[in-house]
């Protein structure tokens, strides 16, 4: 029966989608957080068990990348020489999982053997949540107390001290040499969110490290900037190829306060979190860019199709990926079409703006919950065949070689596709995985046919699925680098 129901489900959903081939290429993220104590206190088994059931969800969903939160609050997911372990992880900050291991370099594991990248996630100001009552002796903020600032009960290392900045790299600097990352993500927490009587108290740095600058807001945008482009040179420093994302508030500036702002009535990044996205953005100090557009179709003050079309317009300099409240698309009608959810619509908005080139939703547990059959959608309709990650020309454009020496060989294991890996020196000519598609017999082989892929690996063989031996098919295998440009395809044919 439910098999039933999905099956209606999915015909009834499609009947409303634009008719329009997948794209080949597109980042589709999860955020896997921390801070919301999914994981407080639970064993290592236990840990493992429920992330590899997340993973494994989420692959068959088509998602082909995590952004998973390793410093929440100056704390450390996975092995740190700089910050404790969190308490998100073992309950107590400063104390280490047992048995011991290293959920970062864990992740990077199992995300690669999905063909998944793996972004860590860091909050890179927040030193302490509203609900941590205590800190480790270790913690920075323990350490040198003058280094921090409370604001609504949380505390902040403050953005004004250069000091800061430098810290934050360091531990960056750390995670990016040690662990075999794709990327390396901040999401929206600059100066803190404001709250009304909380004061920033930032009057000395102003005066210390003003250069110059008069007005405070202007002053406090300048930190900021300062800070991104530090994070983006000591990201590229260390390994050129980790892509720098950064996850701002859904609206930039209102019109009101902007002529080049969005119609809509809300919180600023530039005004109110001192963020300066665009400036980012055009200046080349990040590699892509997800929005936080979390609300729904029909918002009265930050329209989600008003957003979109904004940010399509006026982020386009580096990729843009639009942040997914899954929760809230599946619980808002759509307007035009009350008798089913906003998902549709908000896809179809995607597929038509011209910079959007893909999609990070909010948040993986919701997706693997299948809340309002979003998992189910994903699955059979919007992300029914895999896909390969937006390209990256500003980073490398350069293709790998082709495979060497495919050939089908009969093993105990069964029939194997095996292929050599072409030949490279640098990081951005190795072959670091492969795409793996299959063709019919007469079929015209069209790589540009997403529908065609049947898995990417990182793998130089792949199991073929034989039957009788009595249908031929031609596989074609090609050799992605780093950032996955594509090599020319090498074929051969099969009989299954």
């Amino acid at each position: 029966m439910k098999r039933l129901l999905l099956f209606v489900l999915v015909l009834a959903y499609m009947a409303v989608l634009p008719v329009k081939a997948q794209q080949k290429r597109e980042f589709r993220g999860a955020w896997i957080q921390c801070v919301n104590g999914q994981f407080m206190g639970m064993s290592t088994a236990a840990m493992q068990q429920t992330l590899i059931r997340q993973l494994d969800e989420l692959q068959k969903d088509g998602v082909n990348a995590i952004i998973f939160q390793v410093r929440a609050e100056c704390d450390a997911l996975y092995a740190s020489p700089y910050e404790p372990w969190s308490r998100f992880l073992t309950g107590v900050q400063g104390k280490a999982p047992n048995p011991y291991w290293d959920p970062l370099e864990w992740m990077v594991e199992q995300c690669h053997s999905r063909g998944m990248e793996l972004h860590a996630w860091i909050n890179p100001y927040r030193a302490r949540t509203k609900n941590t009552a205590e800190l480790a002796a270790t913690h920075i903020a323990a350490r040198q107390p003058g280094r921090v600032f409370a604001y609504d009960g949380q505390l902040i290392l403050n953005p004004g001290m250069p000091e800061n900045r430098d810290y934050i790299c360091k531990v960056v600097s750390d995670i990016v040499k040690r662990y075999d990352i794709d990327g390396l993500h901040i999401d929206d927490y600059f100066y803190p969110y404001p709250v009304a009587g909380a004061v920033i108290p930032d009057d000395t740095q102003f005066s210390l490290y003003s250069n110059g600058i008069t007005d405070k807001g202007d002053w406090r945008r300048y930190n900021v900037n300062l800070f991104v482009k530090q994070l983006y040179e000591t990201i590229k420093g260390v390994k050129p190829w980790v892509k720098f994302g950064v996850s701002p508030f859904g609206i930039y500036r209102n019109r009101r306060s902007s002529s080049i702002g969005s119609n809509t009535n809300g919180l600023q990044n530039y005004d109110d979190l001192y963020a300066d996205v665009l400036l980012w953005i055009n200046n080349g100090w990040l590699d892509y860019c997800v929005p936080q557009l979390y609300w729904q179709i029909g918002h009265p003050a930050a329209d989600y199709k008003t957003l979109i079309e904004w940010w399509n317009q006026y982020a386009g300099g580096r990729p843009l990926f639009i942040g997914e409240d899954v929760e809230r698309t599946v619980r808002y009608a759509d307007p035009a079409n009350p008798n089913i959810n906003q998902m549709p619509a908000k896809y179809d908005l995607h597929r038509r703006m011209y910079n959007v080139q893909g999609t990070v939703l909010w948040y993986a547990k919701a997706v693997v919950d299948d809340i309002g059959k979003y998992g189910s959608l994903l699955r059979n309709v919007y992300w029914k065949y895999p896909a390969l990650q937006p390209q990256m020309p500003f980073l490398d454009k350069k293709a790998p070689k082709k495979v060497r020496k495919l050939k089908p060989v009969w093993t105990a294991d069964g029939y194997i596709l095996f292929w050599t890996p072409p030949k490279g020196k640098d990081w951005d000519d190795v072959a670091h995985k492969y795409v793996i598609y299959r063709f019919e017999r007469g079929e015209k082989v069209r790589i540009e046919n997403a529908s065609k892929i049947v898995a990417i690996t990182d793998k130089t063989y792949y199991k073929l699925p034989y039957r009788n031996g009595g249908t031929q098919y031609t596989y074609v295998v090609t050799a992605l680098d780093r950032l996955q440009n594509e090599s020319k395809a090498k074929k051969v044919k099969v009989k299954l």
